[in-house]
């Protein structure tokens, strides 16, 4: 206890708001006693608070490392501490600026274009099918614009995937399913494919050319670009955790099959020297493995989806928050959770990692705290509201879809997480909630809104008959929303998917109930014959089959693995019983047209049965919605 209450006075002295807005100086980045305290205090108390087993920090300035340090365990059972210098921590997608790094290598040396088509550099047996008129180009892939459906299932495996890259991917190959250059929708498929295109130009392996022109010279010696076999892999890559049951539970090696999206693991000593190389313009101590000119492009804007919202730079996101320009990327796996961000202008950088599950947000928590210390800017008043919001509320009230999701499999359902919702306040403010998290924002123009109690703004994009079409966040590029129609929205969906199967529910538990008492009455006003009995049966299986089915299927992809790692034998299983189920409906619907044709049963019971025919209905509906009704993939 007295330690834990020790670390939270550390935290409150460290960097209190308050503390930022009235302090006579803002505290010096030069200073790393300063910079120790502030990060004992901002990271071991989120470790306290959310269980979290290791971390790892550095911050450079000035271009010199000003500060590195090592939070928790690596190992919990071999009570082996993180080292800074050491550590390996897996990095995830910002794997994604080395492969950008080595594509714009590519482009200086004239070997890659990039406005030209991408077919054209890759190997034959690996083509982007030309299911559109525009070819997709590296500059779509950079700014994550090349119009793929999204690929999830087996994102991650559990074994080293032995197959070469190329082999990889056009197993994998997407669908495209929008124009390229349209809107951004993150997408890891289109990296790897970037990096599969340095491969072809270079005429060696993806990770060779990695190591051979990027961390070795660059002394990145604790920088794990191979995914080799569980017993093979070095000793210094921190284990990952997942907090479960009140205690650490040691998780595997997360592999990535699209290497060039997400494979690395590196310590942040090294990834301190990543970050100075970039920020001093491609080149650190005598070593350059970029051109001037074309480290500053990299951090040049090359793609937004509106003047007033931040770009999209050559891989970097941008970001401006507390009157700074901040590029970077984030790296996330199911249990490491890491983030880069470079300061150009002020020649800062801050790498952050985590080794567990429950460490989701907590790097964005962190780095918003250091803003706040060293780069303090005081809360914007509250702007007066902008004449014509009222005509305006109505256009942007609504449920917004992101475009990160995937069109043909059953990950799709995903997409219900990433639904923002946005309602009008009686004080001409909005509430954007996004998976259970709401934040306000005020208007600051039209249809431009800024957080109240943050620094995120949200842009709604219009057509030309003044219809809001797309929502887009000002510190997310990366990504977009669109406005999705009446029967598109949760409430629909899942509303239809909970009145269909409280429909069931009345035929499972009052049918056999019924159908037994049924037996042993004579009244001629009820008809039963065996055609009828036949129909209740098969309707009844169908109602039965629909709630299993809906559970089952609810309790398996409870957990994100279950997506992440690919489908377990009883999710696949599972997925045999929508068609079974949409052939009784059929059934059960044509059984209805013959039931009141007929007369079957009494009134009531007829009409009862007319209702759970229109629930099976909404539940085939819902399947197909979901990509639910055929299995892949």
């Amino acid at each position: 206890m007295m330690k834990l209450i020790a670390t939270v006075i550390a935290w409150l002295l460290a960097m209190p708001i308050a503390y930022a807005q009235v302090a006579p100086g803002i505290p010096n980045l030069a200073d790393a006693r300063d910079l120790e305290a502030f990060f004992d205090g901002a990271i071991r108390v989120q470790m306290e608070n959310k269980h979290i087993a290791g971390g790892v920090v550095a911050v450079v300035a000035n271009g010199k490392v000003v500060f590195t340090k090592g939070y928790g365990y690596a190992d919990i059972a071999a009570r082996q501490q993180v080292d800074p210098e050491t550590t390996m921590f897996r990095i995830a997608s910002i794997s994604k600026p080395f492969t950008w790094t080595a594509v714009m290598q590519q482009v200086e040396a004239g070997k890659l274009d990039l406005n030209e088509d991408v077919n054209k550099y890759l190997m034959k047996g690996v083509q982007i099918p030309s299911t559109m008129q525009q070819p997709i180009t590296l500059k779509n892939f950079l700014t994550h614009t090349p119009g793929f459906d999204d690929y999830v299932i087996g994102l991650f495996a559990h074994e080293p995937d032995k197959r070469p890259l190329g082999e990889i991917l056009k197993a994998q190959m997407p669908l495209r399913v929008r124009p390229p250059g349209t809107l951004a929708s993150y997408s890891n498929h289109g990296t790897a494919l970037a990096g599969y295109v340095v491969e072809c130009v270079a005429n060696q392996p993806w990770e060779e050319y990695i190591e051979q022109k990027i961390t070795k010279p660059l002394g990145m010696t604790h920088t794990l670009v191979r995914q080799p076999a569980a017993n093979q892999l070095p000793a210094e890559v921190s284990k990952s955790y997942k907090w479960e049951g009140g205690q650490y539970v040691v998780q595997g090696f997360e592999y990535c099959p699209a290497a060039p999206a997400g494979c690395i693991s590196s310590s942040a000593g090294d990834m301190a020297k990543f970050m100075l190389a970039h920020l001093g313009d491609g080149q650190l101590g005598n070593v350059r493995i970029l051109k001037t000119e074309t480290t500053k492009q990299m951090r040049e804007p090359l793609f937004r989806h509106d003047d007033r919202v931040s770009a999209m730079c050559y891989g970097f996101f941008e970001e401006k928050r507390h009157g700074v320009r901040l590029i970077g990327h984030g790296g996330d796996t199911l249990y490491f959770h890491s983030l880069m961000q470079l300061i150009p202008e002020k020649n800062v950088g801050i790498f952050l990692s985590f080794n567990t599950d429950t460490s989701a947000g907590v790097r964005d928590q962190i780095q918003e705290a250091f803003l706040q210390r060293y780069f303090p800017q005081p809360l914007q008043p509250r702007a007066k509201s902008v004449t014509g919001f009222s005509e305006r509320s109505s256009k942007i009230a609504g449920e917004y879809g992101g475009t990160r999701y995937s069109h043909t499999s059953i990950a799709k359902l995903g997409a219900l997480l990433s639904i923002a919702e946005v309602t009008i306040n009686p004080d001409e403010t909005i509430t954007i909630t996004v998976a259970e998290k709401a934040s306000r924002y005020v208007e600051k123009e039209p249809f431009l809104f800024r957080e109240l109690d943050g620094t995120r703004e949200a842009l709604f994009q219009t057509d030309k008959e003044g219809n809001v079409v797309h929502l887009f966040f000002g510190n997310g590029p990366h990504s977009s929303a669109i406005k999705l129609r009446w029967y598109e929205t949760s409430t629909v969906q899942l509303g239809l998917l909970f009145v269909s199967l409280g429909v069931f529910a009345t035929a499972v538990l009052i049918w056999p109930a019924v159908g037994w008492t049924l037996r042993g009455l004579t009244s001629e006003t009820i008809r039963r014959t065996w055609l009828s009995a036949l129909l209740s049966w098969l309707t009844w299986l169908m109602c039965l089959l629909g709630i299993l089915f809906v559970g089952g299927l609810t309790a398996v992809l409870t957990d994100p693995s279950e997506i992440a790692f690919g489908l377990t034998p009883l999710a696949q299983k599972l997925l045999w019983l929508p068609p079974v189920i949409a052939g009784l409906a059929v059934i059960t619907l044509l059984g209805c047209l013959l039931a009141w044709i007929a007369r079957y049963w009494r009134v009531s019971g007829r009409l009862h049965y007319t209702l759970v025919a229109l629930a099976g209905v909404g539940l085939v509906w819902f399947m197909y919605h979901w990509n639910l009704l055929v299995y892949q993939q």
